[in-house]
């Protein structure tokens, strides 16, 4: 079982058909975090196998904030950043998160993947606050990027 970090190939399919907004007032994108499983590339929708559990969350994750999309004319990178992801009075472990989609295309309760991050080993937060905490917003460093 692993947690590969990558983009899903589903969703550049999903993207060239114009099913994910990410402006601000675009679509809801959550963030769901995982203790096991094996996810990746071929990853196509949100998938509560292997999700973590414990004190201070809930299954599905938790909603991203402060979506924004930077890129220009001037620039051959274009970029969306999020606000860290915080889970308060947690208790709990995980090794990687899914970013998912809930509006795909104008709908609603959809569950299509975005990206599986690995976290590069287990985090836990034992009474106290975990923290997915995103790079900074760039276009060498932001979490998910077209160049």
């Amino acid at each position: 079982m692993a947690v590969v970090q990558a983009v899903c190939n589903q969703f550049k399919a999903q993207l060239l058909k114009g099913f994910h907004e990410f402006d601000s007032s675009g679509d809801t994108f959550y963030i769901a975090l995982y203790s096991s499983g094996t996810y990746g590339a071929t990853t196509g929708d949100y998938s509560a196998t292997g999700e973590t559990s414990g004190t201070g969350y809930v299954a599905g994750g938790a909603a991203l904030t402060g979506q924004s999309v930077t890129g220009s004319t001037s620039t051959t990178t274009s970029y969306v950043d999020w606000a860290n992801a915080e889970w308060t009075s947690a208790s709990f472990s995980a090794l990687g998160a899914i970013i998912y989609n809930t509006t795909t295309d104008g709908g609603s309760s959809t569950t299509d993947a975005v990206c599986v991050l690995s976290f590069g080993g287990t985090f836990t937060a034992t009474a106290g606050t975990f923290t997915v905490q995103f790079p900074a917003p760039g276009t060498t460093t932001a979490i998910l990027r077209l160049a």
